[in-house]
This record gives C-alpha cells, structure tokens and sequence, in this order.
C-alpha cells in the first residue's frame, strides 16, 4: 500500500470508532425533544474566522469540531421540526449514504451492480406509489427533477429543439400554487415564466380542470403549443392534491405530456388513508418524488420517473468521444454528469424496513396531522385555515387584540430563535398563517401537543410584551 499522510493508516479504528460515538449519540439526540437550540458558540465563531490551515489538526479533532457545528445546526431530523417540508435522516440511510460515498461510484457512467440498484430502486418506487413499470434517473431533488422532465416534455413537444432552440410558442400549465421549481425550469429552458400559464384552483385548493381546458383551447387556437401539463401531488402551501385523472384525460385529448410534481406529497399515494387523491397517477408520462422528504431517508436523493425510456434519451443522449466503450451511458437520461449513488440509501431503507414499515411510518404522519386539525378548531383562540389533504396543516393564533398577520409572523420568529420547536410562517388567502408540516417518523402525539402548548405560550407572551409596550 503506497504511503499516504491523506489515509488515516494506524489512526483508522480509533477514527471510526469517534465517529460510531457522534452518530450514535445524534440518534439518540433526536429520539425526543430537546429544549431550545444552542447559538453559534463563540468556539465556533474562532475557528470559522480563521484562514486556510496549512496543516491539519488530525482527523479525530476535526470531526469533533464538526461535531460542535452540527449540534449548533439546524437539524430537521429533531421531532419537533415542523418548518418547511422537513426528512428525518433515517438510520440505515445515513449508513448507506456513508457506504456509498466511501465506494465513491460514479453513477455518470456504467457502474456494474450499481446501475442495476439504481434501476430497481426506481422501480420499487414506481410500484410503491402505483405509477406502475417505469424507467426514470435519480436526481438530487424536484427541482432537478423537474427540469429534466420538462426538458423531455420540450423535446417531445417541439422535436429538435434542443438543437435549434426555441421559437416562443411553448406553453406550460399549473395550479396557482404550484412549486416556483417549475417557473425556474421554465425560465432555464428557454421558455421564460411567461410561457407559465397559472391556473385558478377550485374551493378545495385543487387545479380547475374547465380553466384549464379553456386555457390550453385558447393558447393553441392562438398559435401556441402545450408543452406540459404539470400536476400537483401536494402543494408545498397547503398539500393540495390535483385531480391528476381528470388532468390526464384533458392531456390526452390534447396529446400533452402529463409531469406529476409529487416531490413532497406522492408517497402518500402508498397509504390507505389519502391513496384515493392519487387517483390516475397510473396515466402521468413523467413523476416527481423526493425521497429525502417523505420517505425519510437524508439529503439528497431525488427520484424521476418516466415512462418513456426513449423519450429521456432523446433528449439528453450526447456522442462524446471520452465516453464510447458502451452504446449508452446513465449520463445520456439525465443533466448530471459526475453523479452519486443517491439510490443507494434509499434501496437500503427499503430493503431493511420494508414497504409496509415505511407507509405505517407515512399514515402515522397523516394522522398526527389529523389530530393537529382537530386540536386546532377545538381551541378557541385558533382558526383552523386549511383541512389538511396531507400533513401540512396551516392555521393561525387569534390574539386579543392587534394584528392577527403581525402576531403570527412574530409567534415564528420567536419560536425559530427559542428552539424549542421550529415552524414556519406562509401566506394562505392574503392570511399570515403558521404552517407545521410532518414528515418525520419520530413525530409522536406528545409532540404535535407540545407544538400547540409552545405556541400558546408564545403567543401570550408576545401579547404581554405588546402591553407593556
């Protein structure tokens, strides 16, 4: 072996077993609660402000000291991380993701067994949610999945314009709350978010399918020609599922390319609870689902599904003269050159808990939201803004007096900076609302009832301190 002072030689059990160390007391760190989030120490401040080292302190101080920013982190995996669309980072998916990056494959190329995992973790997937045989890449999140399957939407649509370009005749279509990942992958395709048509939703928050008709009517009879329908499979706002069979029958008649954006809520197409909203997610051309939300396992690993095999490689299949030992590459489906094995973790979480483990694991999420709903309209001073579809429940506190909008954006930033649990505020309705979304497998009944006490105890200090002035 050639001598290295980069291998960790002799110090490499110790190394590892400082490592087994941190992770295991972060895992059972996230078992429960913790009160508040600890600042940025002033440690911390030093050693960041610092210049590059020109020689290293030993991989055993390093990782403590990374130890000491990830506990002064935000970590989603805590079971009081309600903000955004948070992930869990799953035990056996860390693990996995360690096992990977230690192999480093390259998944950019043709790697052996690697490629086959890939493939059948993609199919896994396309089975759990009931899309059904698929082929498809793994990506590093819905915005990337996104892209790519609008950029086979493009090609399809309009043959040969990845090498032409654009004429400006291409539309997309989505629900007005759509994610603004699509807007982007308009505005980087070529297209531009004018070609964007945003369609109203309905009362339950759902695309209009008859505006949707009359708009697509209106843009070809205008010389224009539909690209994509997009679907929603849980809003980011709200979780609002659209209804994806009747949009599949306005894209069939119309011969639109179909992308489901289920980056967040498509899991839950799995469950027993809310599968009935996924209704025709079997006729979607293309699908989008990120694992690292709500099939718990860490950052990142993106899943694409696309029926039409042909239709990826069509648009993005290159002959370079580097890359000519096989016919195809895994490079020619996707945007990504150099690529992890993203696919890995999740083929891993699978394969260790099963399926049946991860959608208990899914409708528990579901019915804590539930619960949340119910424990909100029972409480006088709160009003309940959205019945949940999914787990994303939105609603606000009532303060006695003042601005209800200011008073639940301050009730979010207190909270943020206490730490004692962490939610997000958004904007429903022209309404300030706090949005708590659940994606976590270690979310329990205590926490979602802690969640509401802390808010109460914030609100009413906050209405204190306004009084005081």
């Amino acid at each position: 072996m050639t001598d290295s002072s980069l291998s960790l030689g002799s110090e490499r059990i110790s190394t590892l077993d400082t490592a087994f160390e941190i992770l295991q007391q972060a895992w059972e760190g996230f078992d429960s609660a913790r009160p508040g989030q600890p600042p940025t120490s002033s440690k911390s401040l030093d050693l960041l402000s610092q210049g590059l080292p020109s020689e290293g302190v030993g991989a055993i101080a390093a990782l403590r000291e990374a130890e000491t920013f990830l506990d002064e982190s935000l970590a989603q995996s805590r079971p009081r991380f309600f903000g955004y669309v948070g992930s869990s980072g799953l035990e056996v998916g860390v693990l996995a993701e360690a096992l990977s990056a230690s192999h480093d494959v390259n998944m950019a190329a043709v790697a052996a067994t690697a490629t086959m995992v890939e493939q059948q973790t993609i199919q896994w997937v396309g089975e759990f949610i009931g899309f059904g045989a698929t082929n498809g890449v793994v990506t590093s999140g819905g915005m990337l999945s996104n892209l790519t399957a609008l950029a086979v939407a493009r090609e399809r649509a309009l043959p040969g314009s990845r090498i032409t370009g654009l004429d400006g005749r291409g539309t997309l279509y989505i629900s007005a709350e759509a994610h603004s990942s699509i807007e982007r992958s308009a505005e980087l395709l070529g297209l531009g978010s004018n070609a964007v048509r945003s369609i109203p939703i309905d009362e339950n928050r759902r695309m209009d399918i008859s505006a949707l008709e009359a708009q697509i009517k209106t843009d070809v009879a205008n010389g224009h020609v539909p690209i994509a329908v997009v679907a929603t499979a849980g809003t980011t706002l709200t979780g609002a599922v659209d209804p994806i069979r009747a949009i599949a029958e306005v894209c069939k008649a119309h011969g639109i390319w179909l992308h489901v954006d289920g980056a967040y809520g498509l899991p839950a197409a799995a469950t027993e609870s809310a599968g009935r909203l996924f209704d025709g997610i079997d006729l979607a051309d293309s699908a989008t689902i990120d694992a690292h939300k709500w099939l718990f396992v860490p950052k990142a690993c993106g899943i694409l599904l696309v029926r039409d095999d042909a239709a990826l490689l069509a648009t993005f299949g290159h002959a370079a003269s580097y890359m000519v030992d096989v016919e195809e590459n895994p490079v020619d489906r996707t945007l990504e050159y150099s690529r992890p094995f993203r696919s890995l973790k999740l083929w891993v979480a699978f394969r260790a808990h099963g399926a049946d483990s991860i959608r208990s694991a899914l409708e528990e999420n579901l019915k804590l939201a539930e619960l949340l709903a119910d424990l909100v309209t029972s409480t006088p001073n709160l009003e309940l803004i959205v019945k949940p579809q999914l787990s994303i429940v939105p609603f606000r506190r009532v303060p006695s007096h003042g601005s209800i909008d200011d008073h639940n954006s301050a009730i979010a930033k207190r909270m943020q900076s206490d730490g004692d649990a962490y939610v997000t505020s958004a904007i429903v309705d022209g309404k300030t609302v706090l949005r708590p979304c659940l994606t976590n497998f270690r979310t329990s009944e205590e926490d979602i009832r802690e969640l509401l006490r802390i808010i109460e105890h914030t609100g009413s200090q906050l209405e204190q301190e306004a009084k005081l002035g």
